[in-house]
């Protein structure tokens, strides 16, 4: 990952640009010692996304009031940006050490953005495949975070994850059974960059 090359043009103001570069270069800085000091030794499902990507996606998404959730959150950095934008932003993160690291970088580039520790999925959410496959290809499980929150799935108007290979269909199914009608699902990561789905419909 590099830093942000968003063109001149950007409605961004020079100093809204510059904190968002700063917290993308960290962010890159923080992955490149976790890939050395931790996934180098022991594997962990921690991945960063492409920082400069997702700025782009939700440049044009940006609205008044919005509320803002990143299943799967680890350092932050992608929530404390839409925070930086202007959502209403909270990251879950089953991770207690990268919540910890989170919650620290929020308060360094003074983001309101929330974080909670624990899994992505409410209580009682059954997956179940078009094949009849139940396995959700989450990674790990823990207790739902969204009593932490203290807000529920349908609040949320926008959604992002960075799925693994085969959990992009549990994330669409779950914005169905528990979304709110009309919520965004911004799905990263493939050949085909970021998806945003409403409805269960992608939007073109």
């Amino acid at each position: 990952m590099t830093s942000t090359s968003l063109p001149a043009t950007t409605e961004l103001d020079p100093a809204l640009l510059g904190r968002l570069t700063g917290l993308m270069d960290e962010g890159a800085e923080i992955w490149n010692r976790f890939d050395h000091e931790v996934r180098q030794h022991h594997w962990h499902p921690f991945v960063a996304a492409d920082y400069d990507r997702v700025l782009r996606a939700l440049l044009p998404l940006r609205a008044p009031g919005l509320r803002f959730l990143e299943w799967g959150s680890a350092t932050g950095i992608i929530t404390i940006m839409a925070d930086l934008l202007g959502f209403e932003a909270y990251g879950i993160e089953l991770d207690a050490a990268l919540v910890d690291t989170a919650r620290g970088l929020a308060d360094k580039y003074g983001s309101k953005a929330r974080f909670a520790a624990g899994s992505f999925l409410p209580a009682g959410y059954v997956w179940r495949a078009a094949d009849g496959d139940v396995r959700r290809g989450t990674i790990g499980q823990g207790i739902s975070a969204y009593r932490e929150l203290g807000l529920p799935l349908d609040e949320f108007d926008l959604v992002y994850g960075y799925p693994w290979t085969g959990e992009e269909p549990m994330m669409r199914d779950l914005m169905r059974a528990y979304g709110r009608p009309g919520a965004r699902l911004i799905v990263h990561g493939g050949s085909e960059g970021v998806r945003i789905y409403t409805n269960g419909r992608p939007e073109s």
